[in-house]
């Protein structure tokens, strides 16, 4: 075609743009930032629920934008109508708000750079269509359904590479006349780009994370738009993050091989090209082998999955970060004192291969954020959580406030805290022997681990020494000379010397008064329980279990 029929075909196809690639890229200015800054983007496609890898994708974008004093900006990539799914736009802002992954602009925030749903973008991809078309770099291709399924089939059978190109891009070359006459029927169409790729020349990807990656280049006259008028994703997401600015696209490694065409719509569309850095899947083990994590057999894939198990957000998070970087946990161990925040990520320290999604590791790490909490941020966080799933004990945790908090209380501070809790689910299943309509409610169930014999009569004059008043120490002493006066070694130590000449030893006494009071193996601090129970109830426990 001549020029002047490109134009006339760019009006035929298009006659409602009227704006320029210059008018569109005025609104778009370069943003105003300091060196170094990067500008990301989490762009899901609201087709359904939120996984566990676009939850870690948001947190990649998030900080690394965040440390380097940069944007972090949300973008909801709708053009795939058929797809879509009614909700799913708020869960992702839901789930982003859950794990405080905020964005700093985008679809629920605003911001100079919008729209940012790519379905109230329509206008601005045709016009980048429109000047393509213009140029002679793209055009409209007519073959039906039933065409393309046969080409596909003979090039599988042939091993050739799958698409339209060469001598199969069938309209690559029709006249004006011949798209007027597709037109005057209502043909149906797409936009294709004309490639000029080689199949024997190849592309470099500089991978911030895997380092270069040598492709083939792209050869397949690619659709950019589809019947609907809308673009494809990989067009639009060029086109967005030419105008939003974005330095650096943080995705899977399972985009990878898209990314030669990509290339090639940058150097039609005359585009500086941003960086990209593609980090590897999330894996498990099963059966000795290992796989992607997957949605239909591991719970854990859904991110809905955390709030409900009653795993905290930011223990997922500190997680995810032992994922992306290799040197965090260490670190993170030897910081009780920083957030996630403080430590300085960095796409070389992050692994090339998969990824183990290891469930015993979430939950260290989260016994170990449980650990660096305050008694009353624990009780507070985990009352919205019952609140929401276990009303009943809400209801008691609301009662007993002070009581709980006390017993959270007990071994949090020192070189070594407590580190029985990993998600709030835990703070009820280890606190319930602290609240009389669990203690009481079933004695069966009450003392269901306690398989050995107690000495029923040191019980009894336990009860008689008691005092909720003595200090650790009197009380320590006190159950020594109940010892001694009963048989029972002093230490561990002695009995383990003359085992055939006592009953047992003094933790045997405080095991049993445990067992009696608690119903459990084992607990925190003993003394720091009875001083919570108090005298009272202490006694009234001793004579249930006694009875």
């Amino acid at each position: 075609m001549t020029d002047i029929e490109r134009n006339s075909l760019a009006e035929l196809l298009f006659p409602n743009i009227t704006a320029t690639r210059e008018e569109i890229e005025s609104k778009y200015p370069e943003r105003t930032l300091t060196e170094g800054a990067k500008v990301t983007r989490f762009a899901p496609s609201p087709t359904g629920f939120m996984h566990v890898g676009n939850l870690e994708s948001a947190f990649l974008d998030y900080i690394f934008a965040k440390q380097s004093n940069g944007v972090f900006y949300l973008r909801l990539e709708d053009t795939d109508q058929e797809r879509y799914v009614e909700g799913a736009s708020s869960l992702v802002k839901e789930s982003l708000e859950t794990f405080s992954i905020i964005p700093t602009e985008g679809a629920f925030a605003g911001g100079a750079y919008g729209p940012y749903i790519q379905s109230e973008r329509k206008e601005i991809y045709q016009t980048y269509i429109k000047d393509l078309i213009k140029q002679g770099l793209a055009y409209p291709c007519f073959m039906t359904k039933e065409e393309l399924q046969e080409i596909r089939e003979g090039q599988e059978l042939r091993k050739e590479a799958i698409g339209i190109y060469g001598h199969y891009a069938v309209d690559r070359d029709l006249s004006l006349e011949e798209i007027k006459a597709h037109l005057e029927k209502n043909d149906d169409y797409v936009i294709r780009i004309r490639s000029n790729g080689d199949l024997n020349k190849q592309v470099v990807l500089h991978d911030l994370i895997k380092g270069d990656i040598t492709l083939p280049e792209n050869i397949i006259d690619e659709v950019i738009m589809k019947k609907d008028g809308l673009p494809t994703y990989h067009f639009a997401h060029v086109i967005d993050d030419h105008l939003m600015h974005t330095t650096v696209v943080i995705r899977g490694d399972e985009w990878i091989p898209s990314y030669p065409k990509h290339l090639q719509f940058c150097q039609m569309l005359g585009f500086k090209m941003w960086k990209y850095a593609h980090y590897a899947p999330l894996t498990k083990k099963e059966n000795g082998n290992t796989r992607k994590l997957s949605k239909r057999k591991d719970p854990e894939f859904s991110v809905s999955y955390y709030k409900e198990a009653g795993i905290p957000s930011e223990g997922v998070k500190l997680f995810l970060s032992t994922i992306i970087n290799t040197n965090f946990e260490e670190w993170y161990l030897q910081n009780p004192d920083k957030s996630y925040l403080d430590f300085p990520f960095s796409f070389k320290k992050m692994p090339t291969g998969g990824t183990l999604f290891d469930t015993e590791k979430l939950n260290n790490i989260c016994r170990t954020y449980f650990s660096r909490l305050k008694a009353q941020t624990i009780y507070e966080d985990s009352l919205k959580y019952y609140e929401e799933y276990d009303p009943d004990f809400f209801q008691v945790m609301t009662k007993n406030k002070d009581r709980l908090i006390s017993f959270l209380d007990i071994e949090r501070s020192g070189k070594r805290p407590r580190k029985d809790i990993a998600t709030y689910n835990d703070v009820k299943l280890e606190s319930l022997y602290m609240f009389d309509e669990y203690f009481y409610k079933d004695k069966e169930d009450t003392y269901k681990e306690i398989s050995r014999n107690v000495d029923t009569d040191i019980l009894t004059k336990y009860m008689a020494i008691y005092d909720e008043n003595d200090t650790n120490d009197e009380w320590y002493t006190k159950i020594q000379n109940l010892a001694i006066e009963n048989n029972y070694a002093p230490s561990t130590k002695e009995y383990k010397a003359n085992p055939e000449n006592y009953k047992g030893h003094i933790g045997d006494i405080c095991e049993q008064v445990r067992h009696a009071i608690t119903g459990k193996k084992e607990t925190p601090n003993l003394y720091n329980i009875l001083k919570i129970l108090g005298k009272e109830e202490v006694t009234r426990r001793i004579q249930f279990f006694i009875s």
